[in-house]
């Protein structure tokens, strides 16, 4: 989607940064908006979001038993539509890098009553604190894009995941429709920030998160990333015209 920035940095939305600033000023945004991200998310996608989302557990490759990593956990909506896939014998694992965000979903899944089964673990995705082959399947869901080293994130995923695991990666990708594209940007750039201003009071946080989608690495990239890092059958399926993609891959 762009080119690459110069060596030693980094994107932040359409900034180049020094490598070492990216992770900081990504949790800075993610703790301003941790309170109202939901709200945020079904301002944005219209709802939209839910029905990617539901679609995304609905298909993953998951038995009740599993054990589950969800990265970029966030709010805990992903593990609690995954809670009913790997029923009262499974487990599963929220890992977040942020820890407001962290603690929102471990409230919002307390007050489901959502206790037993979950664990919350704060760790960043390019080193994560769990040994080789601990999961049947390891997710993230709109939070690829803001991990400062993709591939090393990628690489870890595989890492743990036990032989024949999959991974899944749900994210904002390429639209495919020139006619939608400039409709798409209009919302994105023109829209996103002033909602972000209205109901988050912090318009700054939604320009960066439109910018980072324009920065993430597109269908076809980042399923040669998936296949590079090692995983077998890589794949994509592109959701609502490509405005986001599943990309899953395997332990072989």
């Amino acid at each position: 989607m762009s080119e690459e920035p110069a060596s030693g940095t980094t994107h932040f939305g359409f900034r180049d940064v020094p490598v070492g600033d990216k992770q900081k000023l990504v949790g800075e945004v993610f703790s301003s908006v941790a309170g109202k991200y939901d709200l945020m998310n079904d301002l944005m996608s219209l709802g939209i979001h839910r029905v990617w989302k539901r679609y995304f557990v609905a298909t993953a490759q998951v038995k009740p038993g599993d054990r589950v990593l969800d990265l970029a956990g966030g709010t805990g909506d992903i593990a609690a539509l995954l809670k009913d896939r790997v029923g009262e014998t499974g487990e599963l694992v929220l890992g977040d890098i942020n820890g407001a965000m962290l603690r929102v979903g471990r409230d919002r899944m307390t007050d489901r009553g959502n206790v037993r089964g979950f664990e919350y673990v704060q760790c960043n995705a390019e080193t994560l604190p769990f040994p080789d082959g601990s999961f049947d399947l390891v997710t993230i869901a709109f939070g690829l894009r803001n991990v400062t080293d993709k591939d090393a994130a990628l690489r870890e995923m595989l890492r743990v995941l036990k032989v024949g695991g999959q991974a899944r990666v749900l994210e904002f990708s390429e639209v495919k429709s020139d006619w939608f594209k400039p409709i798409y940007d209009f919302h994105s750039f023109n829209i996103l920030p002033k909602l972000g201003k209205l109901f988050a009071g912090d318009a700054d946080s939604y320009q960066y998160l439109a910018e980072s989608i324009r920065k993430h690495p597109a269908q076809d990239a980042l399923k040669a990333m998936m296949a590079d890092a090692g995983f077998a059958r890589a794949r994509c399926r592109n959701l609502s015209g490509g405005i986001v993609a599943i990309h899953d891959g395997w332990k072989a």
